[in-house]
């Protein structure tokens, strides 16, 4: 077979652009790949399956690439990830636009998919493959990166699919992890993801190990400096936010998915933790971590919940004060507990608590932002608007894609990846608006 060019679309979570990472590592020996979708004739795209828009969202990409198969020019859809893995029987004899399936874990397969599926047949090889190994083809900016450190998880909430897709919590070894990273290359910023950061090396050192991880990847000389996200609040002890305070390569910043605020809504989802101890946890990092960035993700529409709660969640935005904050609605997921809890909500009635809860984050976030106006901070700068006007950058309270930005004007041309002392000067939204003033070492 002559040598075919390959284009990958990752969609989900940022583990999930890991997986996709090395499975285009795996490849680039043996093929092109691009992402101009004129010249891709092997289109694999990466699913997840978390929620029923993104199980929605997937089966559109593929129809949304259909006519370049049409056409022609497109030859091969493969899909990979969350979705084969958990609904192929679903799927595979409905989804006759897809040529060949893997799982989560079969990407070791792809090679003699891709074979097969140029010999004629339609494949599904889900559940018969093996993990890859470190090898990656980055498709993030040149100065950051993700490394994910454990897959799966056994924290079963009640909601949650994903014990049931991915499986068990598995930690990568130290060891595997470092030389992974040593393999980035220079990265400005290494961001730790998993479905539990903070359970890391449980499964395989007997007791939590994020710290002696934090710790190794700290020592190369290739990172400088290392973000942490997915931390669950029950196992941000002590020991953890002392490295995160005196640490100088972590950045001081800490992604920590709460869910929700209300004690009885917690209980139902599964959760650890309530408001109480919550709110006492995120003040204790204020104190002991200075100027730490929190950032945590919610849900609203989970069955019974009742106006009180929301005002409950509404009600604990405003004292947290959370740098940043997600909001998702729950989602009726067959498999899970709380499929079968009385009292599931209209989409209209979680539509609107959205809006609203949206609507006090925003408030706080705008006023914590407004308090850096006429400020010099240092920013990265991450590229350009999607328009080509202005260039984009972040500060240390912003993670990549999934927080707000800085938005860069100055007298000279800014270098992607280049650290940049900045005046901010106005807020629109969650962005700030700054003038470089000089640049960073």
């Amino acid at each position: 077979m002559e040598r075919k060019t390959i284009g990958m679309i990752s969609l989900g979570c940022d583990k999930n652009r890991v997986d996709s990472e090395k499975m285009l590592g795996f490849l680039s020996d043996e093929f092109d790949i691009s992402n101009d979708m004129q010249s891709v004739q092997i289109l694999i795209i990466n699913t997840c399956s978390f929620l029923g828009a993104a199980r929605k969202e997937a089966i559109e990409t593929v129809f949304n690439y259909l006519p370049y198969k049409e056409e022609g020019r497109l030859e091969k859809i493969i899909m990979t990830g969350c979705l084969p893995q958990k609904f192929i029987g679903e799927f595979f004899d409905e989804l006759v636009e897809v040529d060949g399936f893997l799982g989560t874990y079969d990407a070791s397969l792809l090679k003699r998919l891709i074979s097969d599926i140029y010999n004629g047949e339609r494949v599904n090889y889900v559940g018969q493959g093996q993990v890859l190994g470190r090898k990656r083809y980055l498709t993030t900016p040149p100065h950051y990166a993700y490394l994910k450190i454990a897959d799966g998880c056994d924290n079963h909430c009640t909601y949650c699919l994903i014990p049931k897709i991915r499986g068990r919590f598995i930690s990568e070894p130290i060891e595997s992890l470092v030389e992974e990273a040593k393999e980035l290359g220079d990265v400005g910023e290494l961001i730790l993801v998993a479905q539990d950061t903070t359970k890391y090396g449980k499964d395989i050192y007997g007791k939590p190990s994020l710290i002696r991880l934090i710790r190794a990847l700290s020592a190369l000389e290739n990172i400088s400096s290392i973000r942490l996200l997915y931390c669950y609040p029950e196992l941000v002890d002590d020991a953890l936010i002392d490295e995160i305070a005196t640490n100088p390569k972590v950045v001081k910043y800490l992604d920590m998915p709460l869910q929700h605020a209300s004690d009885r809504v917690l209980k139902l989802m599964g959760r650890k933790g309530n408001n109480k101890t919550y709110l006492e946890l995120i003040n204790k990092l204020k104190e002991r971590v200075e100027g730490i960035a929190i950032r945590s993700t919610f849900m609203t529409g989970f069955p019974g919940e009742t106006e009180e709660d929301v005002e409950i969640l509404a009600d604990f935005l405003k004292q947290a004060r959370l740098f940043n904050a997600g909001f998702f609605a729950y989602s009726k997921e067959k498999d899970t507990p709380s499929y079968k809890l009385p009292n599931h909500l209209r989409a209209d009635v979680k539509k609107k608590r959205l809006r609203y809860l949206y609507s006090v984050q925003n408030a706080v976030m705008g006023e914590i932002l407004d308090g850096f106006i006429g400020k010099q901070i240092e920013v990265v700068a991450d590229g350009i608007t999607p328009d080509f006007s202005r260039f984009v950058g972040r500060a240390y309270f912003s993670a990549p894609e999934i927080d707000g930005n800085v938005i860069l004007t100055g007298d000279s041309l800014v270098e992607q990846g280049q650290k940049y002392l900045v005046t901010i000067k106005r807020r629109k939204g969650c962005d700030l608006y700054g003038v470089i003033e000089d640049e960073l070492t």
